[in-house]
């Protein structure tokens, strides 16, 4: 990616970390990459190294500033630290007009202080969303109303998120309801061939299998609550034995050793190393029903009419609640067989979850960043 752009155009340094932030901002970069106006600064400080250049692989983005910042064993202060510091340090070489981070990491609250700090003006893509409980998700919840305090421009996904920001006293002239980029990003790599690596999903649907996708990571489900997962996927596949119970295993030691020993002798459970983003949306478009605490598939799989039960007690993201198309279901493991069940057996239940409208957005949510970030910076 060249950034020799004439020093007319401004610039817009776009900052991320993980995969999930990757994927939402992969869309923008391309944008921006299209865009006659601006020229985009691509950093990643790979918070998730391997996890992020798949996804970047996937998109085609090379990064113009790598700052491979994490170490093995590092807590979330020593992230925060090397974040602010060397973000620093690109800033004061780079000079961007503009910085422009997604969602709620340890990366987008690092950036986000260190340009503010600079006066440079913040862009928050995905913002507003709240759970309402500042440990739950843990530490973004509380990064993304740090966030939310110090930017310039929020880019919010939907009304409700809106109406948070407006409830934190952000003015509404900086408020712009955009979509969710991950819905642009989902469009993307499901429309491009993409060839599924595991044989008994590409075998499902000939056989007649219903596909049970599970993606389990979450620090405050890390114990006993992932202990009940395991619990309820072996109790499903044993009641089940038609279900193809597909579960990706994250990289976190710690989860896999509350799941794995509990379905490793079974054959109708397949674990999985983690697929690139390509693949992954390929899984969940095969799938039938996605068992997850993750935030982003909230989105993603509704889009695909593929209903979502979520291993929370709250989510950041009850649009898709109230649409119908996610269900909370929290952590016990009768709860997780009788909800799973329920979808299995009863046909008309699952066909008004798969039905719901997806509420995220209709896939051009970067087309509209752009266009903010054009007017925002028209003056520079």
């Amino acid at each position: 990616m060249s950034t020799s752009a004439s020093p007319q155009r401004p610039k817009v340094m776009v900052v991320y970390g993980t995969r999930p932030e990757a994927i939402k901002v992969a869309p923008v970069i391309k944008a921006l990459e299209a865009d006659e106006t601006l020229t985009p600064l691509v950093v990643v400080t790979a918070q998730h190294r391997e996890m992020l250049d798949q996804v970047n692989e996937v998109f085609d983005i090379v990064p113009d500033v790598d700052l491979n910042l994490m170490a093995h064993g590092q807590t979330l202060n020593g992230i925060a630290g090397s974040v602010i510091t060397m973000i620093d340090a690109v800033l004061e070489e780079h000079q961007p007009d503009a910085v422009l981070v997604q969602g709620d990491t340890t990366t987008v609250m690092g950036a986000a202080i260190a340009a503010f700090n600079r006066e440079i003006p913040v862009v928050h893509l995905e913002a507003g969303l709240r759970s309402g409980d500042i440990n739950s998700p843990f530490p973004e919840e509380a990064n993304r109303k740090i966030v939310s305090q110090i930017a310039r421009i929020h880019l919010a996904p939907t009304m409700v998120s809106r109406q948070n920001l407006l409830a934190d006293g952000v003015p509404d002239e900086n408020i712009h309801v955009i979509g969710n980029t991950v819905i642009d990003a989902l469009h993307w790599a499901v429309e491009r061939p993409t060839e599924i690596t595991v044989p008994e999903i590409s075998a499902s649907h000939s056989e007649g299998r219903s596909v049970l996708l599970v993606t389990t990571h979450r620090r405050e489900n890390l114990g006993e609550n992932m202990v009940n997962i395991g619990r309820a996927m072996r109790q499903l596949a044993t009641s089940y034995p038609e279900l193809l119970i597909v579960w990706p295993a994250h990289k976190n030691p710690k989860v896999r050793a509350s799941i794995a020993p509990q379905i490793e002798d079974l054959d109708n459970v397949v674990s999985i190393e983690p697929v690139e983003y390509g693949e992954f949306s390929h899984l969940i478009a095969r799938s039938d029903i996605v068992l997850t605490d993750s935030g982003g598939i909230q989105e993603e799989a509704p889009s695909l009419g593929k209903p979502v039960l979520v291993l929370r007690e709250n989510t950041e993201r009850p649009e898709a609640v109230d649409a119908g198309t996610v269900k909370l279901i929290g952590t016990a493991s009768d709860k997780i067989i009788s909800e799973v069940s329920r979808l299995l057996d009863d046909k008309k239940a699952y066909r008004d979850m798969a039905n719901a409208v997806n509420p995220y957005g209709d896939g051009h949510s970067a087309g509209r960043s752009v266009d903010i970030l054009n007017d925002l910076l028209s003056d520079s």
